[in-house]
């Protein structure tokens, strides 16, 4: 079971939190998610695995993390 964590605006559209099972990637995933809440397709994010942030396909295993982020500005 994979474990999807929403924050920010995200969290407006799907809640705090999703769990999704037989996942193998993140592009996987993000197809998942975004057929179940149409919304999403629509807003800028950053994946994160495990706490750390990713920018290409990434495989996934059982007891995997994933954080979806809105973009953020430091300051």
């Amino acid at each position: 079971m994979i474990t999807v964590l929403f924050f920010g605006k995200l969290a407006e559209i799907a809640g705090a939190k999703a769990e999704l099972q037989a996942v193998a990637s993140t592009d996987e995933l993000l197809e998942q998610l975004r057929l179940q809440y149409p919304a999403l397709a629509a807003e800028k994010y950053i994946v994160a695995v495990d706490k750390k942030t990713i920018t290409g396909n990434t495989s996934l295993t059982d007891h995997c993390t994933v954080a979806l982020l809105p973009p953020f500005s430091g300051g």
